[in-house]
């Protein structure tokens, strides 16, 4: 317990650093994280004896990232991603060591988790601080809602969720973590509403929202975890496993918080 505290407290300093001191910092972070994942998630396949092409996933990733920075056009980034689908099935046409396992799970890969991540680094480097209210809400109700989630589970919980990809998942904790995402909706609407013009109701359908959508990536990361037969993606932080570990909630709630206030017609 000592050794995960440490690490969270570590973590949340390391991560708050960098967003706060500017959009290079964000960038940079949020490029190891997907550089992190694609390793932890074609590692993970790995194990189920699929080779896949990680090194193509990693070239798109920073051809995405400078892309992105350089404010390319629309067109650029559809057509790197087409190159990415091209390379990866071309190594599947080549490579005997890949072929077609290894080129589906490199498109896999590519959908999931890159895509969320390079969606999410868009929109950490969008101007007048539109991110702020976005992973505001995604991470704290996200957060509250897998606390309140576990805490729920134990007390109240009879039946199983998805029992064959998380066992300890239960109907009762989902519904517990979804009214606590409502509370932490309202709580951040008067937390932001000297910023931000965001109404209570908006603010609180929001959260149960990307929450919602939250404990979906987390049971989707699950999923491909026992399917490998592993507990965690890595040990990369001490206590929590890898950092897919850390972000599978994220990579589904922070962009679904995004389009959420983007159809209410805040931004």
């Amino acid at each position: 317990m000592k050794t995960r505290v440490i690490s969270a407290t570590v973590l949340i300093i390391l991560v708050v650093t960098c967003f706060a001191l500017g959009p290079i910092t964000r960038a940079l972070l949020l490029l190891a994280v997907a550089v992190m994942s694609i390793w932890e998630t074609c590692r993970a396949i790995g194990c189920k004896d699929i080779k896949c092409t990680p090194w193509i996933l990693y070239l798109y990733a920073v051809a995405s990232a400078v892309a992105i920075w350089l404010k390319a056009d629309a067109v650029i980034c559809e057509t790197l991603f087409f190159v990415a689908v091209f390379a990866v099935m071309t190594a599947g046409v080549v490579s005997k060591s890949v072929r077609a396992p290894g080129a589906l799970a490199s498109l896999g890969v590519l959908a999931y988790p890159l895509v969320p991540i390079m969606i999410i680094y868009k929109l950490a480097l969008m101007e007048n601080s539109i991110w702020i209210p976005v992973f505001a809400i995604a991470c704290i109700s996200t957060w509250v809602c897998d606390s309140f989630a576990l805490f729920g589970g134990k007390r109240f919980g009879k039946h199983k969720l998805a029992p064959e990809v998380s066992p300890h998942k239960t109907v009762e904790g989902t519904v517990c973590g979804a009214i606590s995402s409502l509370v932490a909706g309202a709580i951040m609407f008067f937390v932001l509403k000297s910023f931000y013009d965001i109404p209570l109701f908006i603010c609180m359908l929001t959260a149960l929202i990307c929450s919602s959508f939250g404990q979906v990536g987390d049971l989707a990361a699950s999923l491909i975890k026992r399917m490998a037969g592993m507990k965690d993606y890595s040990n990369l932080i001490p206590g929590h496993g890898g950092v897919m570990d850390r972000v599978d909630s994220l990579l589904f709630s922070i962009p679904s918080a995004y389009f959420c206030l983007m159809i209410a017609g805040i931004f």
